[in-house]
């Protein structure tokens, strides 16, 4: 096993300034009302990389940008739906994964366009889910990304909503963050994810997780998208 290349105290301070400044690029995508009525996913993702790069100089994204709108938001992340217009009353989440100076950030929240009941229920409860997640990850410390992911499937489900991704999570870290780990269940937080997530990976640096819920209202045909760091900060 390698040694680690970083002291761990770095990596965090750079994981959390990473996710600082995502968190700033998503405060000014509001603060402009970038997302909107009559604008597509595809321009409005655009606009995004725009942004991001305007502001902080980024020019890679470590994953697609995902922008979902209406019943697109239903789709879990691999998927890759129509086009779509947003609409008035509109539901809209975003996922972004912006690299900055060499370390990914991993972002995503729920827009509502309009004044349903139902969507603001959906958007408001994403917090308070993503919240009780961390909060059992913190409570159990031999945890598996599978226990994790049955429990925000729970967690879901008792507040009247559907989980609508096959994974809560995954590792993250220095980019390209899945050189060093692949595909495999073991770096998600997924069914069959079955070793503790608290631990090192092959190179001897400690694992770090983003947690990730997604929503859906079944009846209503819409869902909505929550996620941040899960480990530190």
């Amino acid at each position: 096993m390698s040694t680690p290349g970083e002291p761990e105290s770095v990596r965090v301070e750079r994981l959390l300034d990473a996710q600082t400044r995502a968190a700033a690029l998503f405060d000014e995508i509001e603060r402009r009302g970038m997302v909107r009525p009559g604008v597509g996913e595809r321009q409005l993702s655009d606009e995004i990389a725009d942004l991001a790069a305007h502001m902080f100089g980024v020019t890679r994204h470590w994953h697609k940008r995902v922008v979902r709108a209406g019943e697109n938001t239903l789709q879990p992340f691999r998927a890759d739906p129509p086009d779509r217009v947003m609409a008035d009353d509109d539901i809209v989440y975003l996922d972004l994964g912006p690299i900055f100076e060499a370390w990914e950030a991993d972002f995503g929240r729920t827009f509502v366009l309009g004044d349903d009941p139902d969507k603001l229920a959906l958007r408001d409860a994403l917090p308070g889910v993503w919240q009780s997640g961390r909060a059992f990850f913190d409570a159990h410390a031999e945890i598996t990304g599978a226990q994790l992911y049955d429990h925000v499937v729970g967690l879901a489900r008792g507040r009247g909503f559907e989980f609508g991704a096959p994974i809560a999570g995954h590792l993250l870290g220095e980019f390209p963050h899945k050189k060093i780990s692949g595909d495999d269940a073991q770096f998600y937080i997924t069914p069959g994810s079955d070793k503790p997530m608290r631990r090192t990976d092959r190179t001897g640096r400690v694992c770090h997780w983003i947690l990730e819920v997604h929503l859906v209202n079944p009846d209503r045909g819409f869902g909505g998208f929550y996620e941040e760091l899960l480990d530190v900060g």
